[in-house]
């Protein structure tokens, strides 16, 4: 009879209670100069960043590979309006189509934190992209012309962050699958259809947006009469599912590289 396979769910960290009295303090004495809010997509990272932010005087800087560019809004879940008065950076700065990489990101990150920190405010990375949160923390020198995935070391550089404080925003796997569901439909009924089909339309072509992955893939498969509507909302969200388990990968990774991460539940 043959061996039956059981797959092995990995344990979630556990939550803290995270004293933001004492991360004030530490911002403003040095100890700290760049908060860090991370988590995987419907966690609550953004809103949690913004409420952050305004307890510490700080900006926002986006650590998402897609909301850099302009006209991918629902699909990319921007929620400009959940910053309320919060200053944000590095959303909106590209044209979609353009191929926008993790190296210009770290520039255009060096950029805005330098500024943020001129001019007195507590600058805060919040995103789930986590190859553009390593490339900024720890350092990376893309001179070396190494891929991202070879074997390296944190290095201190000037310019960079060299405190870095990391906070996770931790749900339930059922809650976090439970939000992925309910956004993907608000955002299909909000008209995601109809941003990507004006996408194509003003000349984006498809196999670009395909590969900007999930609701720009999928969209378009859809678009392209290569899916049908079931098909493709289907097929989304099992990959947004998906998507959410390998970023949480990358976030324990980033633990057993070294880097302390205060998982907080929201």
């Amino acid at each position: 009879m043959p061996r039956l396979k059981h797959s092995i769910v990995a344990e979630l960290p556990a939550p803290e209670t995270l004293d933001t009295g004492q991360l004030a303090q530490d911002c403003a004495a040095g100890a700290c100069d760049l908060v860090v809010v991370l988590g995987p997509t419907a966690s609550g990272k953004t809103r949690y960043a913004v409420q952050l932010a305004e307890r510490l005087g700080g900006e926002i800087i986006s650590a998402d590979s897609r909301q850099v560019y302009r006209g991918m809004d629902i699909g990319t879940g921007k929620d400009l309006a959940e910053y309320g008065a919060v200053p944000y950076h590095l959303i909106d700065i590209a044209e979609p189509g353009e191929q926008y990489n993790v190296w210009q990101f770290q520039q255009d990150f060096l950029k805005a934190y330098a500024d943020i920190r001129r001019r007195g405010a507590v600058p805060i990375l919040c995103g789930g992209t986590g190859m553009y949160i390593n490339a900024v923390t720890r350092g990376y020198d893309f001179s070396e012309r190494q891929p991202l995935s070879a074997a390296r070391e944190a290095i201190s550089r000037e310019g960079f962050p060299q405190r870095p404080f990391f906070i996770g925003t931790l749900v339930s796997r059922e809650l976090r699958n439970a939000r992925i569901d309910a956004r993907l439909d608000a955002r299909l009924q909000g008209g995601m259809v109809e941003e990507i089909r004006g996408l194509l339309e003003r000349g984006v072509p498809a196999q670009t947006l395909i590969s900007y992955g999930l609701e720009y893939k999928f969209v378009t498969l859809y678009l392209q009469g290569e899916l049908s509507y079931a098909e493709m909302r289907g097929k989304l969200a099992i990959a947004i599912h998906q998507f959410a388990k390998r970023q949480m990968t990358w976030f324990r990774g980033m633990e057993r590289s070294g880097a302390v991460i205060h998982w907080v539940q929201v």
